[in-house]
């Protein structure tokens, strides 16, 4: 296993662990001695929604906030007194370097957490108050990971794996004996997965011991590493990961976890953003929770799946993985819960350009609650020519409903354009209503992600220098590590110096020239 490290306590990569093994290991587990005993707690609200009994493993109830802790302080626990000696060091921007500054704290051992140059503050200092000594390296986790495991080597320091180590699998088990202790009669668990610790640990204790319990993992679409290795056959790295849920954004799953996953999950589910968002206001209105976006996959995921196979009258677990929220993304989420929970649709109208248009639109409406409406008069339009409006629109029965307002507003004359699916829409085309391009202007337009790093927009400019014009800029973050831009440069189809040059920039990009939602409102 690639992560396992090289000494003694770790399993030999050509004699993977058995069932047997990883029982007996979960059962021994002395993870108690840092870990709380999490509660299982009913969901009475969303119970009676879903017509199941849904229950939620608290994780986020942990001393460091998440599962985390468990599977750090088992493979910790079992180093030898040299190996303690020596000290341990691991790459972390998130849960995993908290879990490990903890139980290095516990066990007396100096604890080296390598993180990435764009760590947020807050995070950087969590780690430190823990205990452990931070290192920044790396503009990524793929970079502060190379220096960590060089530092293993050069300096005699035992590697501990977030997640492809049996140890640390062994200790994040643990909440799957937990979750039959509490509950006995469950008939599936939900369970996040980024690189896949937690679910492999999780099914194979649950395998073992309750066979007839279904284990479903649950990825967020934008990270789903473990359907993109099931598809292939075996682990491959994902080009891109979105960060919305950093907690699970993992570009490749483990050789271990992968092995196990394989072989003991009963089904994979992904899961979008606006699902997410929909399951951190379930939890906070139903527990008081206020789990951070990945510490919501799995209620996602399990919501989805209840839906897809309609499933009545079971019993449903999933695992709150973490609360270890940046505060400033409680704004998007708050934005994105109706979409996810399908009470909001997204629209673009066309209207006449005349006085009273508005009152005939909201009734055609029929009496439905207007969330947004974003309309600015252009002083360049032609006399006469429609006006077009961002409009939110309440929903009180999903998508059938929306398809109903868009067949309505059809029939009384108005262009619809549905954009509630339109990320851009809703990330950036919604703020900018009004703005559209001049008479004859050649543009393209692209999205970012942008580094919250000083300097980042410096860079951006320097490497594309003045050689194009920008036509378009708008920046927004969401409380993440990248915020997201969206621009135009005043460039034509055929172009290719400017794709090369922003290649050079090392940003995840994407053209949306042809988006609809742009069309629409930016474009002429």
């Amino acid at each position: 296993m690639s992560d396992a490290g090289s000494n003694g306590n770790h399993a030999d990569p050509d004699s993977p662990w058995d069932g047997a093994r990883y029982l007996r290991e979960i059962l021994r587990a002395p993870v108690y001695e840092a870990a709380e005993h999490t509660p299982l707690q009913p969901m009475p609200a969303l119970s009676t929604r879903l017509g199941n009994t849904v229950e939620v493993k608290r994780e986020d109830l942990q001393s460091v906030h998440s599962f985390k802790i468990r599977g750090a302080y088992n493979a910790m626990r079992s180093l030898s007194d040299a190996e303690r000696e020596r000290g341990v060091v691991t790459a972390s921007a998130g849960n995993h370097a908290q879990g490990v500054a903890r139980s290095a704290s516990l066990l007396g051992v100096r604890a080296l957490i390598v993180m990435p140059t764009v760590t947020p503050r807050i995070k950087v200092d969590a780690v430190r108050t823990l205990g452990g000594e931070v290192l920044l390296s790396g503009d990524n986790f793929d970079a502060a990971k190379a220096e960590a495991l060089r530092l293993a080597k050069a300096e005699g320091l035992t590697y501990i794996a977030p997640f492809d180590d049996p140890r640390v699998i062994a200790g994040q088990g643990t909440i799957g004996l937990e979750m039959i202790q509490q509950d006995a009669d469950l008939d599936r668990v939900f369970v996040p997965v980024g690189g896949g610790g937690l679910v492999s640990g999780i099914a194979v204790l649950i395998k073992q011991l309750m066979p007839q319990v279904q284990v479903i993992g649950v990825e967020h679409e934008e990270s789903a590493c473990l359907n993109a290795a099931l598809a292939a056959g075996e682990p491959v790295t994902l080009e891109h990961v979105g960060l919305f849920a950093e907690g699970v954004a993992v570009r490749r799953i483990g050789d271990e976890t992968f092995r196990l996953c394989a072989q003991l999950l009963d089904d994979v589910v992904t899961v979008s953003s606006d699902e997410v968002s929909a399951a951190v206001r379930d939890l906070f209105e139903d527990l008081r929770a206020v789990p951070e976006p990945s510490g919501a996959v799995a209620l996602a995921g399990l919501k989805q799946y209840v839906a897809a196979h309609d499933l009545s009258g079971e019993r449903l677990a999933c695992v709150l993985s973490g609360a270890n929220l940046n505060f400033h993304q409680l704004r998007y989420i708050s934005e994105r819960a109706e979409i996810g929970e399908q009470r909001e649709a997204i629209l673009g109208v066309t209207i006449p350009e005349v006085q009273g248009e508005f009152l005939r639109f909201a009734s055609v409406l029929g009496g439905r609650a207007v969330t947004e409406f974003n309309y600015r008069v252009s002083a360049s339009a032609p006399a006469g020519a429609p006006a077009r409006i961002f409009v939110g629109v309440r929903l009180t029965r999903g998508r059938d409903e929306r398809r109903e307002i868009v067949a309505d507003l059809e029939a009384a004359g108005y262009g619809v354009v549905d954009l509630t699916e339109d990320e851009l829409a809703k990330v950036h085309v919604r703020s900018m209503i009004g703005g559209r391009a001049p008479e004859g202007l050649v543009e393209r337009l692209f999205s970012f992600e942008f580094p919250e790093s000083p300097g980042a927009l410096t860079r951006f400019l320097e490497i594309l220098g003045t050689r194009w014009n920008i036509t378009l800029f708008h920046y927004r973050t969401d409380g993440a590590d990248y915020g997201r831009i969206l621009t135009a440069f005043e460039a034509g189809p055929a172009d290719a110096e400017l794709t090369e040059h922003m290649d050079r920039l090392g940003y995840a990009y994407q053209e949306e020239t042809d988006d609809p939602s742009a069309r629409f409102f930016l474009a002429r």
